[in-house]
């Protein structure tokens, strides 16, 4: 079969080349250039620890040259900043928490990639993804978690189409990160110290968005940070730079219990915090639905498992939609939960579909 290999420089998609290509497949590697911020500095902004940098490029052709395929540089950089980037920073102006990845999954990876492999002539796309899809009987397709639940990264997945996941294959799927590991070594990958994994959010040097949303959304002004009861309790440097259930950075030490962010009013230019237990949510609303099949049916309540973030608390419930919204309601309360962010929905291993919160209760 003529693949097409999604490579990254980094440990995961090298090993799948090398595993197709064992198997005799014909392969092409192909590697997205993706924006890099030309406001971050220079020394921080040639990191490796990122992925599509430089060094990760380098190491993506030196796999394929040593495979005996093809290699190729898909220039994204635009895409990525009008796809990406720029709804990353619309949605924390706005006062959301946005998460950039899901974007990227499906418009990029799962989008521009597999127009590429199209006009490549491949038949499909693997990448690195440790994420698992079938085929049943009617010909629908399923997408599933990882075996390795530590590395699992379905919960970005939740918005590929069924034409999406029929094109695709993820070999590592069913293994354990030790297992990868442990192929890499049979396939003298190297795997130095400065040889590392890449990171989520890739579009910016640091650790933390702090550095970048300053960089990028200059007219944020200081406000109060003030209790439920009206009282302020200090004074924040801008409410892009604050997200719900935020504990630390908050400037607002010296009292007696421990205090996190649980609501920003876009309005008053306030942020509110609380002690924790006092930002329970027990309902909440999401939009933008994407269902990986049309096992869901409308006005209609199933029991099923929600996330909200990738590797988060699974948090059991009840959900009803009418194809534009959709309601979850928790067993039971959790806390830290902010519009922008992605709800995923289970059963079982199964992934269900999912939204963008918009409201919760």
């Amino acid at each position: 079969m003529k693949i097409m290999v999604a490579m990254s420089g980094g440990v995961d998609s090298s090993v799948v080349a090398h595993k197709l290509k064992e198997e005799g497949h014909e392969l092409i590697g192909v590697m997205m250039k993706l924006w890099v911020d030309p406001l971050a500095p220079e020394v921080r902004r040639m990191l490796p620890t990122k992925c599509c940098s430089i060094e990760h490029i380098n190491r993506a052709r030196s796999v394929c040259e040593s495979l005996e395929i093809p290699f190729y540089v898909m220039n994204l950089e635009e895409a990525f900043k009008t796809e990406v980037v720029d709804p990353f920073l619309d949605d924390y102006r706005a006062g959301k928490t946005p998460n950039p990845c899901i974007n990227c999954n499906r418009d990029l990876k799962f989008g521009r990639l597999l127009d590429k492999m199209k006009e490549l002539g491949c038949a499909k796309l693997a990448t690195g993804h440790y994420a698992n899809v079938t085929k049943d009987d009617d010909g629908v397709f399923h997408l599933y978690e990882a075996t390795d639940l530590t590395k699992d990264q379905s919960y970005y997945l939740y918005g590929l189409s069924q034409e999406q996941l029929s094109k695709v294959i993820f070999p590592l799927g069913k293994l354990q990160k030790t297992e990868t590991f442990e192929l890499a070594e049979m396939y003298a990958i190297p795997m130095n110290s400065d040889y590392r994994e890449s990171q989520d959010l890739c579009f910016f040097p640091e650790k933390e968005p702090t550095a970048f949303l300053k960089r990028y959304i200059t007219d944020m002004k200081e406000g109060d940070i003030k209790l439920e009861d009206g009282s302020t309790v200090g004074q924040h440097k801008g409410l892009p730079l604050y997200t719900i259930g935020q504990r630390r950075g908050l400037g607002i030490g010296g009292l007696k219990i421990p205090l996190h962010v649980v609501r920003k009013d876009m309005t008053s230019n306030t942020v509110f915090v609380a002690p924790n237990g006092d930002d329970q949510t027990s309902e909440l609303k999401a939009e933008n639905l994407k269902w990986v099949h049309s096992g869901i049916d409308e006005d209609q309540e199933h029991e099923c498992i929600a996330r909200i973030s990738s590797h988060g608390e699974r948090s059991k419930g009840v959900c009803i939609h009418d194809g534009k919204t959709l309601t979850f309601r928790f067993s039971k309360a959790i806390r830290g939960i902010a519009a922008g962010q992605s709800i995923v929905l289970y059963s079982g291993d199964e992934i269900l579909g999912g939204g963008v919160i918009s409201f919760s209760l």
